[in-house]
């Protein structure tokens, strides 16, 4: 069964995982920006980066036959920064016709301060201004639903914004409600440790549904599985539910999410 993994730092991946996840039946996938594992000081630091995440990750991903399209932003570990995350928003117009451009994001809150909300909101700014999908970012652990709460929030006061251009990602069995209910679209994480397992992820399918749901592994410089998505096929498949079913949650679902982006190409 093919996949898309939604939600995948590859930057911090070796090329051996992009043979393991081709060999896998992953078909695509998409790259937020994100943290590099230290606090970047210079808007040049993320120019370089989205040079990266538009030019050289999509020709590595390519020699596996795996489409790579990513987001752009700064992402709310380091937008603690105004100065610094100022720049940076100025910066990411001259990206947004890259034709692997999908949107803002991974955009949103990390330890629910005010200026990670102001970043925020002017990060939904321009991706209102230039009608740009915005892909959400909502807290670790025990911030997670004060976060997702004050994100939902700051979403729905903004009049611009539609639901469904949106998706609330890293949504647990005590958030995933916040984001269904308001219309927005909700990714699930694949962790080993924090955030869903396989199994509970396919409880909250159980209990939800596979409406405007889609999971990924969030693989990035910490413990993480490139190779989660397949993990919860496996899962679902042992449950009994129908390929059809599972194949909307793990390939039809993000494709449908991506193609109101403006460089939809397929």
């Amino acid at each position: 069964m093919q996949f898309v993994d939604p939600h995948i730092h590859m930057i911090s991946r070796t090329t051996d995982d992009y043979a393991r996840m081709a060999m896998a039946g992953c078909a695509a996938i998409s790259e937020p920006a994100f943290w590099a594992g230290f606090d970047r000081g210079t808007a040049d630091g993320f120019h370089d980066y989205f040079r990266h995440l538009t030019e050289v990750e999509p020709k590595r991903a390519a020699l596996y036959h795996i489409k790579h399209y990513c987001w752009l932003c700064i992402n709310a570990k380091e937008a603690e920064n105004v100065t610094l995350s100022r720049e940076v928003i100025k910066i990411i117009p001259e990206f947004l016709k890259k034709s692997n451009v999908l949107g803002i994001g991974e955009i949103g809150l990390n330890k629910n301060t005010a200026n990670e909300a102001t970043i925020f909101q002017e990060h939904v700014d321009l991706a209102m201004k230039t009608n740009e999908l915005i892909l959400i970012h909502t807290p670790h652990l025990e911030d997670k639903f004060k976060g997702t709460r004050m994100i939902v929030d700051m979403l729905m006061n903004d009049k611009r914004i539609q639901p469904h251009r949106v998706c609330i990602d890293h949504v647990e069995e005590h958030t995933v409600r916040l984001a269904l209910d308001n219309g927005f679209w909700c990714g699930m994480t694949l962790y080993p440790i924090t955030k869903c397992t396989p199994s509970r992820s396919a409880d909250i399918l159980e209990m939800y549904g596979p409406e405007r749901i889609m999971v990924n592994s969030a693989g990035d410089w910490g413990q993480s599985d490139p190779l989660a998505v397949p993990a919860l096929i496996q899962e679902l498949k042992r449950r009994g539910h129908a390929e059809a079913l599972i194949e909307r949650v793990v390939y039809h679902n993000p494709l449908e999410f991506w193609k109101q982006s403006n460089n939809w190409r397929g």
